[in-house]
């Protein structure tokens, strides 16, 4: 069934429900019951509310469908503009809303902009940045070829991770960012960004590994390249192949080629 057949059938069946409620409130009255208890009203008044098709916003009616395409990037950067909405904007030299493709296929989202990011107003340009860049060139990407941004858009001092009130504020402007997008997989850089987007509270070891449901969208959780950089410099590459078999999933999902890496001991 198609969407105007599966319209139709809703529309037809709207008047028969109401038809049967009616005979039924009927019966109720004339077998001597004076009135309906407010569990059942209750019940009664949902019905009716699921069977009435949604009505067109008088915006919509207007405008037509072309109003309900997503909203761009520059419309959600302009309405964010110089955020005050919590404390972290006091502290913030740039505010780093994202970068990359507005049309991307593949998103990568980290928890919040360091102190090199907010020097420069662009996200992952640090260390940290440098190791992501070699993730994404290993996958044979370009970082252009990628959209880049994360759950709340300035620094974050010692590069904790944000607060509730951070989060709660920010992170409405990366799910209209997500929308905007409509990428065909996200990856969520770290135990804190895969809790956000997912509404977990695990770690990213016991996240990462697989596919989950972010409104639709793939989403795979791998380790944040902050970590890569500090198990690099203590001689451990595990964590980097761990990267590179989530990667590889991704790659396969987009049916894009996976390079072959050699695993040097």
């Amino acid at each position: 069934m198609n969407i105007s057949e599966r319209s139709t059938t809703h529309a037809a069946g709207t008047p028969l429900l109401l038809a049967s409620l009616r005979a039924y409130l009927n019966a109720l009255q004339e077998s001597g019951l004076d009135g309906i208890p407010v569990s059942m009203a209750g019940a009664l008044s949902a019905g009716a509310a699921e069977a009435a098709p949604p009505a067109a916003s008088a915006a919509e009616a207007e405008l037509g469908p072309e109003s309900r395409q997503p909203e761009t990037l520059e419309k959600i950067r302009q309405e964010l503009g110089n955020c005050q909405r919590c404390g972290l904007a006091k502290s913030r030299k740039n505010l780093v809303f994202g970068a990359g493709n507005p049309r991307a296929r593949l998103v990568f989202v980290g928890e919040g902009p360091g102190a090199d990011e907010d020097l420069k107003g662009e996200p992952f340009v640090g260390e940290v940045g440098q190791v992501l860049n070699r993730i994404i060139a290993a996958m044979e990407l370009k970082r252009e070829d990628v959209y880049l941004c994360s759950v709340v858009k300035c620094c974050l001092p010692g590069n904790r991770d944000p607060e509730t009130d951070e989060t709660a504020a920010c992170s409405p402007f990366l799910q209209r960012q997500i929308r905007s997008i409509q990428p065909e997989v996200i990856v969520a850089l770290g135990s804190f960004t895969a809790d956000t987007l997912l509404g977990t509270r695990e770690p990213v070891a016991k996240l990462r590994g697989k596919f989950r449901d972010y409104h639709g969208i793939p989403l795979m959780a791998t380790h944040h390249p902050s970590l890569l950089l500090r198990r690099q410099k203590e001689g451990n590459l595990e964590s980097f192949w761990e990267v590179w078999d989530d990667m590889t999933q991704v790659l396969r999902l987009l049916k894009l080629p996976v390079p072959e890496k050699s695993r040097k001991k």
